[in-house]
This record gives C-alpha cells, sequence and structure tokens, in this order.
C-alpha cells in the first residue's frame, strides 16, 4: 500500500466528503471540527479552494492522504508553534487505521518541513488520553517534550484539555 501525501485539488472534494462521512464515529470524539460535519459537495469543494489560497498566500499547508484515488485521511503543516516550526495535524479515515497511514504521513509532512531551510523542529500537539496519537509521534521518530494544558473543547468530547506535545528536529 503506498500512500501519498500531497496537496487537495478542488476535484477532491467528493473523495474527502465520503472519507469524513464514513469516519464521523471514529473522528468526533477527538477532533472538534467533527462536530459540524458532514457537509455537502458545495462546502467541500468551496473549503479546498480556501485551503489552495490560504496555502498560496503563506498560511498553514493543508494536505490529503491519498491511498490511489481514495481519502485515507488529512492531514497539514500549520503556523501554530512559533518561528521555525510547524505543527502537525492529522486524520485517519476509519477504514485505513492501524495500517501505519498516519506515522507514514507524518514522516511525508516532516521531510516536506525540513525541505524549508527556515525550519528548524515540528511538533505533534495531542490530548492525553488520545494514545494511538502518541503512538504515531513515537514511531515517527518524535520525542516528547512536554504537556500543555487548557480547557477542554467542549465539541470534542474525549477531550480532557492536556495534551502531550512531541519534537522532532532538523537535527534529528
Amino acid at each position: 500500500m503506498e500512500i501519498v501525501v500531497r496537496p487537495f485539488a478542488e476535484d477532491d472534494a467528493p473523495a474527502l466528503a465520503v472519507a469524513i462521512a464514513a469516519s464521523l464515529a471514529h473522528l468526533r470524539p477527538w477532533m472538534a471540527w467533527a462536530s459540524e460535519e458532514p457537509h455537502d459537495l458545495d462546502w467541500y469543494r468551496e473549503r479546498l479552494r480556501g485551503w489552495i489560497a490560504e496555502e498560496a498566500a503563506g498560511g498553514d499547508r493543508p494536505r490529503g492522504i491519498f491511498a490511489g484515488d481514495e481519502v485515507a485521511g488529512g492531514c497539514g503543516l500549520h503556523r501554530r508553534v512559533g518561528p521555525g516550526g510547524y505543527e502537525i495535524g492529522y486524520w485517519v479515515a476509519a477504514g485505513w487505521t492501524r495500517r501505519g497511514v498516519a506515522t507514514e504521513a507524518v514522516r511525508q509532512l516532516a521531510a516536506a518541513a525540513f525541505a524549508e531551510p527556515g525550519i528548524t523542529f515540528v511538533e505533534i500537539h495531542h490530548d492525553v488520553a488520545n494514545v494511538a496519537s502518541g503512538a504515531v509521534a513515537r514511531a515517527a521518530g518524535f520525542t516528547r517534550v512536554g504537556s500543555q494544558t487548557g480547557p477542554p473543547r467542549a465539541t470534542a468530547p474525549s477531550d480532557s484539555g492536556v495534551d502531550h506535545i512531541w519534537r522532532l528536529t532538523r537535527d534529528q
């Protein structure tokens, strides 16, 4: 199984809608955005156009995780951790969990981040109760560097308000 991480195109909207709809029970406990799903196809097309424009303007770098033409998840490099770094976010479609998809996507995102000269680190932040995300970070070579506390996200019912922070540096 070859996993490809690439920018979403507007034409990916139908496959994205299918992947999210099939994964809502799996996503809603952890992903606040999943509480607002599902949407119609026009909404997904507009969202993808927005992501493309945001990246072109120097913003976040959202990506799809693809297995052939199928959306196996989504991920991205987010500018939330300050200069010199990206936070990696990801989700995996329910039919693709426990198959190494997230770990491979994280590896590909880290390589893309470190291809930028000014990037010296990438981080993964996940709720302490989301054991699977910790396993992904560990398997991808990240080191746990701490925790942070914030208010639990009401729209993500399994969120405790305590996140583990994992880091991978360019030198690693």
